[in-house]
């Protein structure tokens, strides 16, 4: 444990920023899984979902969870498999 107050303070912005990114990333599978699941079970709302994954990919870049590469990736990778 730090004995400084501004390592102190660190340390708490750490542990928020991390428990904040943790949450947004797991939103951010558990979209992605919904839309896959979508488009395997062919459910009719598949394109809203596929929809909301993507933005929420696009949210994720934004916020500096993804690299940009690795977003258009994996919107790549769903736009096949729902046009598939």
């Amino acid at each position: 444990m730090p004995n400084i107050k501004s390592a102190k303070k660190r340390v708490k912005v750490i542990a928020a920023k991390t428990a904040k990114n943790k949450a947004n990333r797991s939103a951010l599978k558990t979209d992605i899984k919904k839309a896959n699941a979508a488009i395997e079970s062919g459910a009719e709302n598949k394109e809203l979902l596929v929809k909301a994954a993507v933005k929420k990919i696009d949210q994720a870049v934004a916020k500096g969870l993804l690299h940009k590469n690795t977003a258009a990736r994996r919107k790549s990778a769903l736009a096949k498999k729902a046009n598939a």
